[in-house]
């Protein structure tokens, strides 16, 4: 019945051409002019993001402190700013192009996440930012998709991590997860909620990333297509 019903909203919102979607109680901008047409698709059959929401919307507390890499178009973020509380939550974005996008779906929303519009990297470094034109397949990698290629600004993920203290991470960094989830300290974080891109990074660093958090003291819990939940009591 449900999947029937995800069907008949689907066929509705092409039929009327919706401009904004709801999806687990959060809205978004799904505007044709504002939105890819393989974004849109994902948000009209509401699998936008399934991976992470279907684990996330379990391990979330009132009061969780959030640290977002990777905001997209800031799906993830409001449904932790709404569990969490938004001042409980920052996130950041490489992709300059989706600043306005993000905070309209903030502003229809009435939550207002600390957004950061900048890289993260391990040194706070300046680095080559890879604009895709899908949004979603945007990296700090050249995956030779049509694009643009930036200068963007990062923050140090170490100093982040010191300075905000979250109790939950969450990335999707198309790739740059082999650089940032080999830093030292953890700090207070309890839980990561990653996904790892096999298909940029391969298979053998994906398993040396898996292996470093468990030296870390993590285990590895719940995972879902490419999307993995870790956890340290």
């Amino acid at each position: 019945m449900r999947r029937f019903l995800r069907s008949v909203r689907k066929k509705f919102r092409y039929a009327t051409n919706a401009r904004v979607v709801t999806i687990d109680g959060i809205q978004l901008v799904s505007d044709q002019s504002r939105v890819p047409s393989t974004v849109r698709d994902l948000m009209y059959r509401e699998v936008y993001e399934d991976t992470e929401r279907n684990i996330l919307l379990k391990l979330l507390k009132p009061g969780s402190k959030v640290l977002e890499v990777g905001t997209g178009l800031g799906f993830i973020a409001l449904l932790a700013a709404r569990i969490c509380g938004a001042n409980n939550v920052l996130t950041y974005e490489a992709n300059s192009t989706l600043e306005s996008l993000i905070r309209e779906n903030f502003r229809i929303n009435g939550l207002t996440p600390t957004l950061r519009m900048k890289a993260m990297t391990s040194d706070g470094r300046t680095l080559t930012f890879y604009q895709s034109d899908n949004i979603i397949s945007s990296s700090t990698f050249d995956r030779e998709l049509p694009g643009t290629k930036v200068e963007a600004q990062s923050d140090a993920f170490p100093m982040v991590m010191k300075q905000y203290s979250p109790d939950v991470l969450i990335m999707d960094v198309e790739g740059a997860e082999d650089e940032l989830l080999r830093i030292e300290d953890f700090g207070s974080v309890r839980h990561i909620l990653v996904e790892l891109h096999p298909h940029i990074i391969g298979e053998g660093k994906v398993q040396e990333l898996k292996d470093l958090l468990k030296q870390k003291g993590f285990q590895q819990g719940e995972s879902d297509r490419k999307t993995f939940h870790f956890y340290r009591r």
